[in-house]
């Protein structure tokens, strides 16, 4: 079992910057990140694998996905946020070897941290 707990989330300007912190109990899974905007379906986010990082085409090149390993922490830096940014995001664990996978790859999630971005 993973135990994920997110924090980092906030208030900003649209082309401000926010950093996600997600700490979890281990790293032997692939962990993502995924959002959910109001009144829409969850999307996928990122994802980290040892030696691997992925990104949907949505925030290449925006986001970054990285982490750290004395702290057990994943991290999401978010630069030039979007108005469509605006969502919960959570962070979740999933088999490894599927890295990055469909949603159903992952298995455990966190409570999930609030985003919003202001135009």
């Amino acid at each position: 079992q993973v135990q994920l707990v997110e924090s980092g989330g906030g208030s900003v300007q649209a082309g401000g910057s926010l950093t996600l912190s997600c700490a979890a109990s281990r790293f032997d899974y692939c962990i993502g990140w995924f959002r959910q905007a109001a009144g829409k379906q969850r999307e996928w986010v990122s994802s980290y694998s040892t030696g691997s990082t992925y990104y949907a085409d949505s925030v290449k090149g925006r986001f970054t996905i990285s982490k750290d390993s004395a702290k057990n922490t994943l991290y999401l830096q978010m630069n030039s946020l979007k108005p469509e940014d605006t969502a919960m995001y959570f962070c979740a664990a999933g088999v490894y070897w599927r890295c990055p996978g469909g949603e159903s790859n992952y298995v455990y999630w966190g409570q999930g941290t609030q985003v919003t971005v202001s135009s």
